[in-house]
Formats: structure tokens, sequence, C-alpha cells
């Protein structure tokens, strides 16, 4: 079954250098372009996509809000495109729900890879990077607040092996790493992910880690 993606970027050449390179490959099918917010809306609503590729910075809806939208009223899993690394944007797409970013420049093959991690419902950013930019987010927003984390962050939910896999994957370790840290096989790991994800309302990795430093759970420059 092909992964069915949506292209938004308000530069055509961008666009469709995309969308040649996705459609060449056996396994994708780009089912629409976009090159707006507001298209890219209307068009994951008509084709209902697995993941859409969208530019932070387009006309009539900035690629930022168009994700919370789609974050919030669909499965569908966003990539944002952007062409700084790291910068401001890219926190703000991470809160708005996307499951990483890429850099316009990137390279033919790992646009593809992308797409597939993604689609198959992991995050795109690397670990070590992932921990790096979510500890920046937490520990700016609650200088700013002055104020403790919100009580209605809570894990209580969790079992003890569950809480202690989400401290492991907010530290940045792999599953393999974590696997190796609990003594578990790979599976279990993979288990217990998806039991966090589904009992917190998560929809990745990334979004794991934010809720392990938002609770308190970890804390920023802690190992």
């Amino acid at each position: 079954m092909s992964i069915r993606v949506v292209v938004a970027d308000d530069q055509e050449l961008v666009r469709s250098g995309f969308s040649m390179i996705l459609e060449a490959q056996p396994d994708i099918e780009v089912v629409a372009e976009a090159g707006d917010g507001v298209e890219a809306v209307a068009a994951v609503q008509r084709h209902t996509p697995d993941v859409l590729l969208l530019d932070i910075r387009m006309p009539r809806m900035d690629g930022l809000e168009a994700a919370r939208l789609v974050c919030a009223q669909s499965g569908c899993r966003v990539v944002m495109l952007t062409t700084f690394d790291l910068d401001e944007y890219v926190y703000e797409a991470l809160y708005a729900g996307a499951s990483g970013f890429l850099l316009k420049d990137v390279r033919r093959d790992d646009l593809v890879h992308a797409v597939r991690v993604v689609a198959a419902g992991d995050s795109l950013l690397a670990p070590s990077v992932t921990r790096r930019l979510v500890a920046d987010i937490i520990q700016r927003r609650r200088a700013e607040a002055s104020a403790p984390p919100p009580s209605s962050v809570r894990l209580d939910v969790l079992t003890a092996r569950e809480e202690e896999t989400l401290r492991l994957l907010a530290r940045g370790l792999s599953n393999a790493e974590i696997a190796t840290t609990l003594f578990v096989s790979e599976h279990t790991v993979k288990t217990h992910v998806s039991n966090v994800l589904g009992k917190l309302g998560l929809r990745d990795r990334v979004q794991a880690v934010i809720r392990a430093y938002e609770s308190g759970l970890v804390t920023p420059g802690s190992n």
C-alpha cells in the first residue's frame, strides 16, 4: 500500500521538485500539491494523506497555523520544510504537532527516507536533536511563566516501566539503547513506547519527549 503525500510550498520549483522525487518511488504517491497553508489544509481534508510536507513560510496561512489545524483535525503526520536549521519556527512547529522538520536543501535519499520514517509513526529528528530542542523550549517557557509544570501534565496513568521508558526516551536513547538499559527486548520497548503514546494521547516520540519535560519527569540539563 502506497504512502500518500501532500506537498505544500509556495515556491513552485521546490514543490514540483519534491513531488517528482517522491513520485519516482514505488511505495509513495503524491496525491496533491498546495501553494499556501489554506490549500494545504484543504488538500489534507480532501485526500486524507499519510504525510504532509509543509513549508513554514507561506502566504495567506503560514505553515505553523496549517500544521496546528491538520494535526488537530486528522491523523496526517506533518513534516515542516525550512531554509534555516534550528530557527525559532522549528520550536513552534513541534508544539503545533509536527513530527519533525527538513531543510529545503535535503538530499534526495534523505527526503524519501524521511517520508517513510514519519509515515511509519516515528519522529524525524534524531534523538539528540529532539532532546536539545525540547529542553530549550521548556526552559524558555518556564522562565517566561515563572511557574511550576502545569498540574494537567500528569503521568500517573503510566506503569513504572512505562514511565522509565519515557524518561529514557527524553534522554535521547534509541529503542535499542533503552532495551539494553532495561534488560528487555526491542520488541518489549516498542510495546512500552506504544503504550506511553496511547495512554498520554500523543502522536509520536517528539510529543512524548515534550511531555516528559513539561511534567518535570526530566529537567533541562539532566542526564
